[in-house]
């Protein structure tokens, strides 16, 4: 096997060319040109690989972990046991398995990129890792840091309505394409004392400060409305009709006096 600097984004077993996936490259001999063959005995006519794959134009997920695990130990959270692309009459070794696990590109800091199979008693040197050893055969991986950008967010384009609702003062909010004319004759932006006094500014529900205080003369004023020169008793007397009493009058008087007026009397000219 050639070293590879890609990281695998698959690991499978598989019998020959016959049964090995599509994409897949057969790890067919080791490190020392022996035959990698996992079945092997005397008069072992089966056979059983390790195959790889690594397609970096259709990558998503890359094999960050690789572990022989014993079958009396669980599978750990996350991994996934490598599939078996065999033939029917060739059986895996279940004592011990290979298993990998797999994580997006996106977010993977480093990723298997090599593994290589050598006798039991050979070493690799770095960066090559040993996993374990099974049927005679020791195991290595190799492992790069992933350079595949990570995607950034796209800005989004944002319509002047929803503009108009940002917070962001620096940026005066866009008006649409709704042409106001100017009124005729501005008043110029004054402000009286009253209105820079906190209470007679109104809220959103156009509700006052001083809304609800009952109103009452200054006792400095009561002295001007007992003076001689202004008589009230004159309007002692005066009586404040509702209109549906001004209502009532008029229709009595129209039926009373209606026949003998010679144009129609209407209820503004009566008042």
């Amino acid at each position: 096997m050639e070293e590879n600097s890609t990281p695998l984004t698959s690991l499978a077993w598989t019998s020959g060319q016959s049964t090995c996936p599509k994409g897949h490259i057969i790890i067919a001999a080791t490190a020392e040109g022996a035959s990698a063959n996992f079945l092997k005995g005397f008069n072992q006519r089966s056979a059983l690989y390790l195959c790889y794959s690594s397609t970096p134009e259709t990558i998503e997920q890359v094999i960050t972990e690789v572990l022989l695990l014993s079958d009396k130990n669980a599978l750990p959270v996350g991994f996934a046991f490598i599939g078996e692309y065999v033939d029917p009459k060739v059986t895996v070794p279940k004592k011990k398995r290979l298993c990998v696990k797999l994580s997006p590109v996106n977010t993977a800091d480093s990723a298997v990129a090599d593994i290589k199979l050598t006798v039991k008693s050979k070493h690799l040197a770095a960066p090559y890792t040993r996993i374990g050893d099974m049927s005679g055969l020791a195991l290595w991986c190799k492992k790069v840091p992933v350079s595949v950008q990570k995607p950034t967010p796209k800005p989004r384009n944002i319509t002047s309505g929803i503009r108009g609702l940002s917070f962001d003062n620096g940026t005066p909010p866009q008006t649409n394409s709704l042409h106001i004319p100017a009124p005729v004759a501005a008043k110029p932006n004054v402000r009286s004392p009253q209105s820079e006094h906190p209470i007679h500014e109104s809220n959103v529900y156009g509700v006052s400060a001083i809304d609800g205080i009952p109103f009452t003369i200054h006792p400095m004023f009561e002295s001007k409305i007992s003076e001689p020169s202004i008589n009230f008793s004159n309007f002692r007397d005066l009586k404040i009709k509702t209109l549906a009493e001004i209502e009532n009058e008029v229709k009595l008087f129209l039926r009373s006096y209606g026949p003998f007026i010679p144009s129609p009397i209407t209820l503004k000219s009566l008042l």
